[in-house]
Parts: structure tokens; C-alpha cells; sequence
């Protein structure tokens, strides 16, 4: 395995894209996508399609291995005289063989993919049936199908086998919808979740001659029902008056089952309002380990590391992952030009219901950050997307942020109403079928009888932010009539079209107008009873703007993205950049102290973490964690008496983000010793 992938494998598991620059922790955009891990190109996506699957497989979870057999349905065009199959590198096909049973040769690529010569020409439009019987070890630790991320591991107390991770013939990454029929085999006393009605578990003996059970799914919907999550869970729990919801946890998080129970239906509940019913009324709340995506899902499953199980910031994680019922499993992109409608109303979903139990305030800081992932790739148009690799930071950034931005401004453009109906109207008209940006806008024009060509050309064809600037006078009314102010808002986008909202704070009340912007320069005229003292554009983030603390943002999140990726040099830098835009930044000095300790540079890395206390405080979780840091740094310097008080600092703030307190108290009891893998 290559250093880059050990690096990555470190920094996946603490990182959570939900929350983005708001928690501690070095973070990268998260993976919040079904799919094969190497996209399919347009062309091979047109050259064959998979309708559907029925998978028998076998888990060893002692020998960590795999024996499955797919029997694949799919059509291609006469002309394919050969057809590719994604699959893990790991495993290892025994034999293909066709409807007839036939058998088949093909070759192998460098990234596994399987290529398979027919037997025969295909015919237009019909359906042909092969079968691929295969077997491997699958342990997590050899190179799967993405560097650096395990997507497929076979162990205990938790085995998963993710979409992603290849682990049966795929095509068509995040496209090309299919149904799935399964039969998992585990050892005795393992729970099996995956999509589709469960037949109910029958006992077996497994090829080891020891007892297992067999479990049952049929996921009769074109969709992505292609992961199975296997562990030694406790008894399932399900919030009151919510049946058809469980949470599945191992022994060591199972305090957390009721809480996360009632929150999983809470957001369950809230999406479903607000988007329409979803296709399944069921839903399976499961654990995953540490080491795998921090988020997972597929019909009827929402998945999420259990050490966000009792995490506040696992609240933002969960619901974006139970969003993905509607934007993901019901409509899917028809290309990955189109994910962003898809990842992005996932996650302005989330921000969504972080809105409604939180209020506005909460949207609107959780907006900036939103704010900062989508300006840090936009060199490329939203509708070029897929011409990036679906898991790199790029593609991430844009689909994710940026869509949830694109989001966010229409429900700005239309109103709140007219935006509702936008979403019940796509998801009802492209349920289980691939939506296009174009389908999109053609259904938010129909439903809102506006005219949005700018709008999408704009932020779907375009890249880049207006960064504004308001000029304007004051001249006093005669007849004691109050003020008026003319002056225009600048930008530097000579097509940009939108309305924006201005705030003029007087010496009485404030004022709102909402002025529509056209081109570079728009002129208003606003009269009010007080002196105006403060004009500010759009207050409330409705807009995806260019700004000096946006910047900051932004140079501090692909500093975190060239951490995860291994890039420490690159990293600072970017953190520098930061700095020079606010001297002052405790999110940035921060980031500069994490790298510094991972260097093992402690002297450095203190006096960072010492300006971050200094600076301006901003969040607010940096101030708990630089003291814990602090501490760290001083009990690996043998200096125990500084670290004691580092760390009952970090305890009187009394702030408790990403179990902070937790952490401090644990280091008060025992001192804090460096990995020995460091």
C-alpha cells in the first residue's frame, strides 16, 4: 500500500463533511454517493445498461472471504463486441457463462474491471443473462477500487460491502438504476441490512461446516440497492409510534440507540413533509466502522459510523444521509453532469432541517461554509462535472457545496412556497428515473411560471461569484419627510441577474428592499424616516458571493482537502493564505497547529495553537480544543503539571464539540501518550 493511501486512511475517519470548517479535525468533502468508484465514461455508459441482479453470496468473516455468484441482466446495442464490467481488484471470477451456459473468456484490467467478449452478437433491446461466480479475500487493507478508502471489508463485529466498493460486476456509476435480488449467508448471530422486503433469517450451514443464517432481500424499484452491512448488533430499537424505522448499534454504542432512534425519525419525519412520501416507508438506521466512508446509503438504509452515534454533529451527518431517500433513491442524476441536483438538495436538505429545529440564525451560519466549498473548485461549470473523478475533492465541492448554494439561491428567487413545489414536482415526475440540469429547470419553470434561463446559465453553465460593492449618497426630504439614498450595487459579473436583498439600518427602523440586479452596475432608491447609517447586501446569505472572509474560508478548506491528501507543505501554505487575509484567525492558526504536531514539531505547533486562543475566536470549539491540544503537547514533552492545567482549561469552557470534554477529562485521569504508529 503507497504512503498517500496510509495518509488518507488516516484522516478519512475523522473528517465529517457535514458540518464542514465547524468542527475540529483535519477535513476533506464527504462521500455521500452509491455507485462503482471509477466512473463509467458517456460512451461506455451508452454501450450497455444493467436492468438488474440476483446475488447468492457467502460471508467468512474469519478468513475474511467472500463466494458469491451474480447472475446480471443487462441490454447493449448489436454493435458491442465487447463489454466492461467494473469489479474489487481483490476478487477473483471462477467463471462466466451465458444464458445458455456458455462459458465466457475475457481479461482482466489494471483496475480490475472485467472485459468479456460475447459469444454471439447481441440483439437490439434485448435482455441477456450472464452469471459470474467469484471469491476473494477481502480484508480491507489490500488496494480496492478507490486509493485510500476501504469500501469492502469482511470482518467482525461489523462487514460491509458497499456499492462503491465493486464487490459484484457494476456499470453506469450513479446512472444506470437496476433491481437487486440477495441471499447473504453469515455466521450465526449476524444481522444483515440491505434494500428490498427481508424474507426473514433461516439457519444454514455455511462451507465451514459451522451454522449461520441466511438472509433475503428483493428490491423490486430500478435503483441502487447494492449494499449489504452485516454485524453483531444489539436488539433494534424504534422510536415511539415509528415501527417501520430501527437503529441498529453494536455493543460498545448501543446508549445511543433511543436518541438516535428519535432523531432519525424527526428527520424522517420533517423530509417527508417537506418533500413528498418516499418510496419505501421503511428505514434501517446502522452502524459502520471507523475506518469506511462517514456516510452510506441506499434504499431503506442510512448507515453512519458509530462514533457519530452520540454526537452532536451526527445530527447534520444522519439527516443528510436519510435525505438521500429522496434525492439519490427516488430521482437520480441521468449523468454525473446532473449530480448536482441530487448531492446538493441532500445536503441543502440537511441545512434544511437544521433550519427548522434551529432557526435562521443556524442557516445562516451553516450557509457560510456551505458558501466556502462551493468557491473552492469553481473553475469548472456545475454542467462539466463529470468530467472530474466522482471522488475527488473537486467533484465533491461542487456537487455538493455549490449544488446546495444553487439550492438555496432558487428558494431565494421563487419564495418558499414556489420552491416546495419545485421538489415535489421533480421528484414526482422523475420518480426512479435519471433527471437531467435541463429537466430540472424545464420543472422549476412549469411549477413557478417564472422565467429562469439566467438563473441556471448562471450558476449550472457558469463558475465564478459576484463580489459586490454598494455606492451610494443621502440627502435629506424637506417637510420633515425623513431621507432618501440613491446609489447603485456594483458587481463584477456583466451577465449576472438576480434579486438581492438590502438592509439599511437608520437611526429608527430598519429598512428591506429587495433590489434586482442586472449586469454590472444597478441603481435603487430607498426613502426612510431616519438617517440611514449601515447599508449592508444581502445580510442573510441568500447568495453565493465573493468576500474577504469567504476567502479565509476557503484557503482553510483546501488547506484541510491537501492534508487529507497527504500534501503537508501545500497544506500550510494555504493556511498562510488565510492568515494573510486575517491575521487574527483561530480557525486558521489552528489548522497550522494540527499539521505542526503531525510533523512532531511541538515548540511550532504550541505557539499556533497559543495565536488561535489569541485570535478572534472564531468558532468558538477552537478555544476548547487548542487547550486539549496544548495539553497533548505538553504530556509528550514529559511536562504533566502544564498539561493537568491545559486540560482543566479546556474543561471549564464547557464546551463539549466533537466530545471535547470528554477528551479533557480522559487526559486528566491519564496522560495523553503519541501513537506508537507515530
Amino acid at each position: 500500500m503507497t504512503s498517500r493511501t496510509q495518509r488518507l486512511r488516516r484522516y478519512f475517519p475523522s473528517f465529517l463533511m457535514t458540518v464542514g470548517l465547524l468542527v475540529p479535525g483535519l477535513l476533506v468533502p464527504g462521500f455521500l454517493m452509491p455507485g462503482s468508484a471509477v466512473a463509467q465514461s458517456a460512451s461506455a455508459s451508452r454501450r450497455m445498461v444493467i436492468q438488474g441482479y440476483v446475488i447468492d453470496a457467502e460471508l467468512d468473516t474469519t478468513a475474511h472471504h467472500l463466494t458469491a455468484k451474480a447472475v446480471v441482466t443487462f441490454t447493449a446495442p448489436e454493435t458491442a463486441d465487447m463489454v466492461t464490467f467494473g469489479f474489487h481488484p481483490a476478487l477473483k471470477l471462477t467463471k462466466v457463462t451465458d444464458d445458455t451456459g456458455k462459458l465466457l473468456t475475457g481479461e482482466r484490467t489494471a483496475d480490475g474491471s472485467i472485459r468479456i467478449t460475447p459469444p454471439t452478437p447481441f440483439v437490439k433491446g434485448q435482455a441477456v443473462h450472464w452469471t459470474f461466480a467469484y471469491e476473494g479475500v477481502i480484508t480491507g487493507d489490500e488496494d480496492g477500487p478507490v486509493e485510500g478508502l476501504k469500501l469492502a471489508a469482511i470482518q467482525e463485529p461489523i462487514t460491509y460491502l458497499l456499492y462503491p466498493g465493486r464487490w459484484f460486476p457494476t456499470n453506469g456509476y450513479l446512472t444506470d438504476r437496476f433491481t437487486a435480488e440477495l441471499h447473504i449467508r453469515v455466521p450465526q448471530g449476524m444481522r444483515v441490512l440491505a434494500s428490498g422486503s427481508e424474507g426473514g433469517a433461516s439457519a444454514v450451514t455455511l462451507a465451514n461446516g459451522k451454522p449461520g443464517d441466511q438472509f433475503n432481500f428483493n428490491w423490486k424499484k430500478p435503483g441502487f440497492p447494492g449494499t449489504v452491512i452485516a454485524g453483531r448488533f444489539v436488539a433494534p430499537v424504534s422510536p415511539g409510534g415509528a415501527a417501520n424505522l430501527h437503529v441498529y448499534l453494536t455493543v460498545n454504542h448501543q446508549q445511543f440507540r433511543n436518541d438516535l432512534a428519535e432523531t432519525a425519525a424527526k428527520e424522517f419525519d420533517f423530509f417527508t413533509n417537506t418533500f413528498g412520501s418516499p418510496e419505501s416507508g421503511r428505514l434501517n438506521v446502522v452502524e459502520l466502522p471507523d475506518d469506511t466512508l462517514p456516510a452510506v446509503w441506499a434504499p431503506e438504509l442510512a448507515a453512519i459510523p458509530g462514533s457519530r452515534a452520540g454526537d452532536r454533529s451526527g445530527i447534520r451527518l444522519l439527516a443528510n444521509t436519510i435525505a438521500h431517500q429522496w434525492w439519490g433513491s427516488e430521482v437520480s442524476p441521468l449523468t454525473l453532469n446532473d449530480a448536482w441536483i441530487t448531492n446538493g438538495m441532500s445536503r441543502y436538505g440537511e441545512l434544511m432541517y437544521i433550519e427548522d429545529e434551529n432557526g435562521k440564525t443556524a442557516m445562516k451560519t451553516a450557509i457560510q461554509d456551505v458558501s466556502a466549498g462551493a468557491l473552492a473548485y469553481d473553475t469548472t461549470p456545475l454542467s462539466s462535472a463529470g468530467r472530474l473523478s466522482a471522488f475527488s475533492p473537486q467533484f465533491q465541492s461542487m456537487t455538493l457545496e455549490k449544488g446546495a448554494m444553487v439550492f438555496h439561491m432558487l428558494r431565494w428567487e421563487v419564495g418558499d412556497a414556489m420552491f416546495k413545489k419545485v421538489l415535489s414536482g421533480a421528484l414526482s415526475e422523475y420518480t426512479d428515473r435519471g433527471i437531467r440540469s435541463s429537466d430540472f429547470e424545464k420543472v422549476a419553470e412549469a411549477q413557478t411560471q417564472q422565467e429562469l434561463t439566467p438563473f441556471f446559465a448562471q450558476w449550472i453553465d457558469g463558475t465564478g461569484a459576484p463580489t459586490f460593492v454598494n455606492k451610494y449618497a443621502v440627502y435629506r426630504l424637506g417637510n420633515n419627510k425623513g431621507f432618501r439614498t440613491i446609489g447603485e450595487v456594483q458587481q463584477d459579473l456583466d451577465l449576472f441577474r438576480m434579486p438581492v436583498e438590502l438592509r439599511v439600518e437608520t437611526d429608527g427602523k430598519t429598512e428591506i428592499k429587495r433590489v434586482d440586479v442586472v449586469g454590472s452596475d444597478s441603481q435603487f432608491v430607498i426613502d426612510t424616516f431616519g438617517r440611514p447609517r449601515h447599508i449592508s447586501i444581502d445580510p442573510d446569505n441568500w447568495l453565493l458571493k465573493s468576500t474577504p472572509d469567504l476567502q479565509v474560508r476557503v484557503s482553510i478548506l483546501k488547506g484541510q482537502q491537501l492534508v487529507a491528501q497527504g500534501d503537508l507543505t501545500g497544506a500550510l501554505a494555504e493556511f498562510q493564505k488565510a492568515l494573510e487575509a486575517n491575521s487574527q484567525s483561530s480557525l486558521a492558526n489552528y489548522r497550522i497547529g494540527e499539521v505542526l504536531f503531525t510533523q512532531h514539531n511541538y515548540q511550532a505547533s504550541a505557539n499556533a495553537y497559543r495565536d488561535a486562543l489569541r485570535g478572534d475566536g472564531e468558532p468558538r470549539w477552537t478555544e476548547v480544543w487548542s487547550h486539549i491540544a496544548l495539553g497533548k503537547i505538553f504530556d509528550v514533552t514529559g511536562q504533566r503539571d502544564r498539561a493537568v492545567n491545559e486540560y482543566r482549561q479546556a474543561v471549564q469552557t464547557n464546551d463539549n464539540t466533537q466530545g471535547a470534554l470528554n477528551e479533557a477529562r480522559l487526559y486528566l485521569q491519564k496522560a495523553y501518550q503519541k501513537p506508537e504508529s507515530e
